[in-house]
C-alpha cells in the first residue's frame, strides 16, 4: 500500500502470479521479451476509480487478455480459472462443466480459433522439449532468471510482509525453487 503508481506493483504481481497471465496461463518465456504482460484492474478503472492504487484489484494479464477483457467486469478469474473447474483438452480447448467458468472463457475469448492453435503449438512444443531437449524444457516451462527480489523493495507500507518470504527468489535462494512451475 502508498505506492504512487499501480505500476509499482509490478515486481509483487509477477511473483504472485507465477510469471504468467491470470486468464489464458500464457508464461512470461513464451511471448517476447519485453512489454507482454500488463497489469490489470479487475474491477474496470471507471467503474471503481478509487480502487486504481489497491493491490487486491491488480491481476497480472497479458496484452492480449488484458484488451479482450477491455473495461468489462468480470467474476473473479482466480476463484473460476482453477484446475478443479478447468480442464484443458488435447486440442487446445478450456472446457467446464461450470456455467460461471463457461461465461468467463467467453467474456475473454479463451477458446478463439487463434488462441487454440496457439495454445495446441506451445503444448506440442513443450512436450517434444520434455522429451527430447530437458535444457529447452527447463527455458519454456521453468521460472524467468530474472527473478524479483521483493526484500529489496521498499513500499511505503506492506500488508503482507510474508509474501517477501514466501517469494520464488527467496525459494531460489533457499535451494526450494521447483525445476517447473
Amino acid at each position: 500500500m502508498g505506492y504512487s503508481s499501480y505500476r509499482s506493483f509490478r515486481p509483487w504481481l509477477r511473483d504472485e502470479f507465477i510469471f504468467r497471465c491470470v486468464y489464458c496461463l500464457k508464461r512470461e518465456m513464451w511471448g517476447q521479451v519485453t512489454c507482454e504482460f500488463d497489469l490489470d484492474h479487475f474491477e474496470p478503472q471507471r467503474l471503481s476509480p478509487k480502487k486504481e492504487l489497491d493491490y487486491f484489484n491488480l491481476v497480472y494479464a497479458c496484452r492480449r487478455c488484458n484488451a479482450v477483457k477491455g473495461g468489462a467486469q468480470l467474476e473473479d478469474p482466480l476463484i473460476l480459472l482453477t484446475s478443479e473447474n478447468v480442464v484443458v483438452s488435447p486440442d487446445g480447448m478450456l472446457v467446464s462443466e461450470v456455467a460461471s467458468v463457461k461465461r468467463l472463457i467467453r467474456q475473454v475469448d479463451l477458446n478463439s480459433p487463434r488462441l487454440l492453435r496457439w495454445r495446441t503449438m506451445w503444448m506440442r512444443i513443450v512436450d517434444l522439449a520434455v522429451e527430447r531437449d530437458s535444457v529447452l524444457a527447463s527455458q519454456l516451462i521453468g521460472f524467468p532468471d530474472e527473478l524479483p527480489d521483493l526484500a529489496k523493495l521498499h513500499p511505503p507500507d506492506n500488508s503482507r510482509p510474508e509474501g517477501v518470504e514466501k517469494s520464488w527468489y527467496a525459494k531460489k535462494q533457499q535451494g526450494r525453487l521447483p525445476a517447473y512451475y
